[in-house]
């Protein structure tokens, strides 16, 4: 595994407060009607990611998950004022606006989505994972779902073909504990998500979500297994959610204490904790970092909201290949 330094601390922190804070922006637009539909936000889940990120090589390997996906495409590289753009569903967006929240994409950033579709990513990121093998690219994919996700019987199908092809993919499980508001231990009569593996004698496990080292750590192992020929791996992240399903959960399912409990494990927390315990950085260079993050934010807002709509005919031109389709109005 790659070390975990000051810099690596520093990156994390910055990163992960920035994903916070642009997820915080989306949530006051959204009530402002700027952003439409559903929006999936990712406070409290960003241990995943950092730690995830770090056990990656960003040249070659790729990234899919279900429909709260605005801050991985960042953390691959793709321009945040791009992805803010696509929610407000301008036509500078990663999709000039026709995918918005549940669809961002960013293949050439090794991001594949964004799937509205409870669970269809799992099969597809296993199709990822099957190309880069059969045409010896070296690449991993990481294929990310929620916990009700493991109740599709997709998922089963491709542990299945991954075990047998040995597919170079690693299967994560971000259990926040609600599948939107329905609790884990109301969907099935096991609460260990991860031993659904065994089933399949897939190397699998459970991992503490919110800390980024224990994310990264687990993740290298299971990218080094896949790289080698190994396999895949289902990995576990046991994480929480501050912020309901969507804008639209009203959250009656769990108590405010229980929300506040978990934010003594806040992951943003434990990185800046050991910044501060190991001095890292001085409060002032904290501060820095914290300002930058804001006016980044500012910056993606700006963007997205100075940004023209895509022009009408986009799209058509995006969903018929052919160009003289006959049932066409010919005039827009």
């Amino acid at each position: 595994m790659k070390k975990i330094t000051k810099e690596v601390y520093l990156k994390w922190y910055e990163d992960m407060l920035f994903w916070r804070k642009f997820e915080d922006k989306l949530a006051a637009v959204y009530i402002q009607q700027k952003v439409r539909g559903f929006l999936h936000l990712y406070n409290g889940q960003e241990a995943v990611l950092a730690g995830s990120l770090h056990a990656m090589d960003l040249s070659k390997d790729k990234m899919i998950t279900a429909y709260r996906n605005h801050v991985q495409p960042i953390g691959m590289g793709e321009d945040p004022k791009r992805v803010m753009a696509e929610l407000f569903g301008k036509g500078t967006g990663t999709s000039q606006g026709l995918g918005g929240s549940m669809h961002i994409f960013s293949p050439e950033k090794g991001f594949y989505g964004g799937h509205g579709i409870v669970g269809g990513q799992i099969p597809l990121g296993a199709g990822l994972a099957f190309a880069d093998k059969y045409f010896n690219k070296g690449g991993v994919t990481l294929t990310y779902m929620g916990d009700g996700a493991t109740r599709q019987g997709s998922l089963h199908e491709t542990f299945n073909l991954a075990m047998l092809w040995k597919l170079p993919v690693v299967f994560i499980v971000e259990n926040n504990g609600y599948a939107m508001g329905t609790s884990v231990e109301r969907t099935a009569n096991h609460t260990e998500i991860w031993k659904l593996g065994l089933g399949y004698e897939m190397p699998c496990g459970p991992v503490d979500g919110m800390n980024p080292v224990k994310v990264a750590e687990a993740v290298s192992e299971a990218v080094e297994r896949a790289r080698s020929g190994g396999g895949p791996t289902f990995l576990e992240m046991k994480t929480y959610r501050y912020r309901g399903h969507s804008m639209s959960d009203a959250q009656h399912y769990r108590t405010k204490e229980e929300v506040e409990e978990y934010k003594k494990i806040d992951p943003i927390t434990q990185v800046l904790d050991v910044i501060k315990e190991k001095k890292y950085a001085t409060s002032e260079e904290i501060e820095v970092i914290n300002k930058r993050v804001k006016d980044l934010v500012k910056e993606c807002e700006k963007f997205a909201e100075e940004s023209p709509y895509p022009e009408k005919n986009v799209m058509y031109d995006v969903v018929y290949e052919q160009k003289d389709y006959p049932f066409l109005p010919h005039k827009l």
